[in-house]
């Protein structure tokens, strides 16, 4: 219910000569439940300076002149006060509401990633994905034919935030609405290319590296687009070796080419696929080397895939004092 300027004026009065004539704890916190009310009410600061000034003159007719004109400097610093304050709180609400956006839009972008890893009798995978911040530019995608046969795509959107989000939506649908069962890798690249090019703002792009593992021949057949190189794993030499996979980021030419690749996957060996979140991770003002992501690999390999990734992950993460500075994800491809 709305009260009338003289009732607040009132009210006011009662709790001042309260707390003047007792000084009792009672008497702030009555000031504290008024203040309440005068939010509700919508009494701006100044407007409650106007009013202590008002009962003060009504309650000691001698003040001094001083002190009196005292609450005209008062007055003005609770207007400038009261401006900022509203201000403040306009871009507080704007704030919450954008976070809450976000929010909402992280959870989205979550539903984007695979639930679950396909399930093969000669293949064991492992993935974890853990964005830097709110929201990730990292992208991984599985699918498995009529065939057994298994697709295994990890992108990286070159860029933040929101834009990044839609991107990656965009790239999770055209995907899924690509027929990969019956596409080369190389053809599929393309055919998100025509995707990306004609979609994308001209100062987002995409890497991404994508791969068929078929079970029947026990090969693997990639192709990138500008992705960062993985690592493939030959168990009968107990080497590794990069795996490259040459090719222009998506969506900065209409109709590029794509090279596609081959391993022959025998017991033992394994595929890394990665995001430059892995080889950019540094240890005080240096990256660390790619080496070293190999001798953390390494140690940990005969673990199952799973296990295997969130080890180097929980390393790595341990290095950078727990802070990522990119988005992380580490795939392993295992055959067993």
């Amino acid at each position: 219910m709305r009260m009338s300027v003289q009732d607040i004026k009132e009210t006011y009065r009662r709790i001042l000569q309260t707390f003047l004539h007792r000084k009792s704890e009672q008497g702030l916190y009555e000031a504290q439940q008024f203040s309440k009310v005068l939010i509700e009410q919508q009494i701006s600061p100044e407007e409650l300076v106007s009013i202590h000034r008002s009962v003060l003159e009504e309650l000691y007719p001698d003040l001094p002149a001083e002190i009196v004109d005292s609450f005209d400097l008062l007055l003005e610093v609770m207007m400038g006060y009261g401006l900022a304050y509203r201000e403040h709180q306009s871009l507080r609400d704007q704030q919450l509401e954008l976070h809450s956006e976000m929010e909402v839009a992280a959870t989205m972008q979550q539903s984007f990633l695979p639930e679950i890893v396909p399930s093969t009798d000669s293949l064991d995978i492992g993935v974890v994905n853990v964005p830097a911040h709110k929201m990730s530019g990292d992208y991984y995608h599985f699918i498995k034919d009529e065939n057994g046969c298994v697709g295994i795509a990890i992108a990286d959107i070159i860029g933040k935030g929101v834009p990044a989000a839609l991107c990656m939506s965009m790239i999770k649908y055209a995907m899924d609405s690509l027929p990969e069962q019956r596409l080369q890798p190389a053809a599929l690249l393309e055919n998100l290319n025509r995707v990306v090019e004609q979609n994308v703002h001209d100062s987002m792009f995409i890497t991404m590296m994508y791969g068929s593992y078929d079970p029947k021949t026990h090969e693997f057949h990639y192709a990138g687009a500008g992705h960062e190189p993985g690592f493939f794993f030959r168990a009968k030499e107990n080497k590794f070796e990069e795996l490259q996979a040459k090719g222009i980021v998506l969506g900065v030419t209409r109709n590029p080419t794509f090279r596609e690749y081959c391993k022959k996957i025998e017991v033992g060996d394994f595929i890394v696929f990665l995001s430059d979140g892995v080889t950019e991770c540094r240890i005080g003002d240096d990256f660390i080397e790619r080496e070293e992501i190999v001798q953390l690999i390494r140690e940990y390999m005969h673990m199952p895939a799973q296990e295997l990734v969130e080890c180097v992950y929980d390393e790595l993460v341990k290095l950078q004092n727990f802070s990522l500075r990119d988005d992380f994800t580490l795939m392993i491809i295992k055959r067993v």
